[in-house]
């Protein structure tokens, strides 16, 4: 896939340049001269979003909508800069991620206790406020027009409560986030995708999770577009993948409870197991790529779903 791809119905997908290629796309859904963004990325991707435009021959005033599938910085990270760059832009966030973005100083606070400062600041520089008075809380089934085109908000927690997805209407498409599991790229064999969930910390919820999948599917959509990474068709059987991937997080989870582990020892289980169950996934779908090619690829993410999994089981014991 390149960096900058159309598919139909003038959707179009732009490599954000978050950490490596094809990791994190921003969306573009534009109706004649009118433009909606989903999701920002991070640090630098005003630049390559106002490229895109200009190669569509478009400007920073067709921007209508910045939408957010959810706060995380990798989604949302960019978007001050955006809206002070989009002057007649306004911000769909969900109704829980709205202060967030008015004062993200408890935002970048919760990163940072992932991550790290010196991680926080590599990744994601300076996260700018945006004005509440230019923010329309993306509530449950809210819809906004585009140029005559419907968008419709979809409340879809599960990898975080602060989550939509965000259907459009004439594509038929759904815009997932992370609700819908990450294809990671490097992986495609024979055009299909790998995909995989993410149940990073803090808001992993399975239950929520095959909720929102379940919402996602009943509008019976023609493809999703993931933030990780852009276009994946045949939704159905993708969806009986992820499920059960899903189960298997949790099933990964409650084996090292019911070893007894806390702490470290049980972090370092969970993620052992979730690495073996990853290689023997990518075994059964033919990929071919090199163990170390893959680990490499997958560790961050190996880390934080294992760390959302220990987040999850203790939660459960409040």
């Amino acid at each position: 896939m390149e960096a900058f791809a159309r598919f139909a119905h003038d959707i179009y997908a732009l490599d954000a340049g978050y950490v490596r290629p094809l990791l994190a796309a921003i969306h573009l859904i534009v109706e004649g001269e009118r433009v909606a963004i989903v999701d920002t990325g991070a640090k630098g991707s005003l630049a390559p979003t106002l490229a895109a435009l200009a190669k569509l021959g478009l400007s920073a005033e067709s921007v209508d909508y910045v939408v957010l599938t959810h706060i995380h910085l990798d989604h949302a990270g960019g978007a001050g800069s955006m809206m002070r760059a989009f002057p007649h832009a306004r911000l769909l966030v969900h109704p829980r991620g709205v202060a967030h973005m008015v004062a993200p100083a408890r935002l970048i606070e919760g990163v940072t206790a992932v991550y790290g400062a010196a991680e926080v600041e590599r990744l994601y520089g300076q996260i700018l406020p945006v004005d509440a008075a230019r923010i329309i809380p993306a509530t449950h089934e809210l819809s906004v027009d585009l140029a005559g085109r419907r968008l419709l908000c979809l409340d879809t927690p599960g990898h975080a409560r602060h989550h939509i997805a965000l259907f459009d209407e004439r594509s038929r498409s759904v815009f997932t986030g992370d609700i819908f599991g990450m294809a990671y790229r490097e992986l495609d064999t024979d055009g299909r995708q790998f995909l995989f969930p993410t149940t990073s910390p803090v808001q992993f919820d399975p239950v929520a999770m095959h909720a929102s999948i379940d919402r996602v599917l009943a509008l019976q959509p023609e493809f999703a577009y993931l933030t990780h990474y852009s276009q994946l068709p045949d939704l159905p059987t993708q969806a009986v993948h992820l499920r059960r991937l899903i189960d298997a997080h949790v099933a990964t989870a409650l084996r090292a409870e019911r070893a007894g582990k806390t702490g470290e020892a049980r972090h370092a289980q969970i993620r052992a197991d979730l690495t073996a169950m990853l290689l023997d996934e990518v075994q059964r779908f033919g990929c071919r790529l090199t163990t170390d090619r893959l680990l490499d690829i997958f560790a961050t993410d190996l880390e934080l779903n294992a760390r959302g999994l220990a987040v999850w089981l203790d939660s459960r014991s409040v």
